[in-house]
């Protein structure tokens, strides 16, 4: 493999200062700025919600959207140590590693099957709305696709919650924010349309869970499905660290997933003997 040739010093250092070329942070001596800013006038000044909206965006948010994703973080951060993420890093932090690793072990675990519904359901969203079609006839055939597939709609039904107590707050949220002029309301419509398809004919409704309403919420902040999901991430790796430091805290060593006294269930062969020659 050749090695590209440069003509003057000048072109050399602006490829190796090209390398990692970024419009997200600058760091010099004495010097930090973020998407331009001055950190020391961000400091005290802004929030953490505004700045994670500043360095996924590049300026600042206003006040509807840095309303509606604080309230999308917040509804995403626990639930509970029952979901696989809080239950390993839990584990991970009674085997004695060092709290970042065991917050690691949690994360590490929110994939497509255990944290991306909420990056699947943006998806299917800006499917629906970009058919043009009428979006509950659209919904409909979406529903009915799903269920000849046996797939299920990702971001509607739970498996705990009858209904999910975070969706009313957070479609309310995103309701007043359409009636507001904030956002433009598409996602909203696209949720809902699929709402209504999954219900009809149904002694019970199958409404949306965290997962569709978070979906719903950073569709309408114009936010691409994949960062979607990196803040769901972003906001359950409160309640992993949380939940690891309470386990690490209580000084209890190599915590399995079951209590001690109770065994897993073993349905191997019976016991043999190997002198023997095999079972009788």
């Amino acid at each position: 493999m050749s090695t590209p040739a440069f003509s003057t010093t000048q072109e050399y250092e602006n490829a190796v200062t090209g390398w990692w070329r970024t419009g997200v942070s600058r760091i010099r001596p004495g010097e930090i700025l973020l998407r331009g800013y001055p950190v020391e006038q961000l400091i005290g000044e802004v929030s953490f919600v505004d700045t994670i909206w500043l360095m996924l965006r590049g300026d600042l948010p206003e006040p509807g959207q840095r309303r509606l994703l604080e309230a999308a973080l917040v509804s995403a951060v626990d639930h509970g140590p029952q979901a696989p993420s809080i239950a390993a890093a839990r584990m991970s932090a009674t085997c004695g590693v060092g709290l970042n690793n065991a917050v690691a072990t949690g994360v590490n675990l929110l994939g497509d099957v255990h944290g991306g519904a909420g990056q699947q359901c943006m998806e299917l969203l800006a499917e629906l709305h970009e058919t043009g079609a009428d979006l509950d006839e659209a919904a409909e055939k979406v529903v009915a696709d799903h269920r000849a597939s046996g797939a299920r709609i990702p971001g509607f039904g739970h498996r705990f919650h009858p209904r999910d107590p975070r969706r009313d707050p957070l479609v309310s949220m995103v309701e007043q924010a359409v009636a507001d002029g904030d956002v433009p309301g598409w996602a909203l419509r696209a949720g809902t349309a699929l709402e209504r398809a999954l219900s009809r004919g149904r002694s019970r409704p199958v409404p949306m869970n965290i997962d569709g309403a978070t979906a719903i919420v950073y569709s309408e902040l114009g936010f691409p499905p994949e960062l979607g999901r990196g803040l769901f991430v972003l906001a359950r790796s409160v309640g992993v660290l949380s939940h690891a430091w309470e386990e690490k805290s209580s000084g209890t060593r190599i915590k399995g997933p079951i209590p001690r006294p109770l065994l897993p269930d073993y349905n191997g062969p019976e016991p043999r003997d190997l002198r023997g020659g095999g079972s009788a």
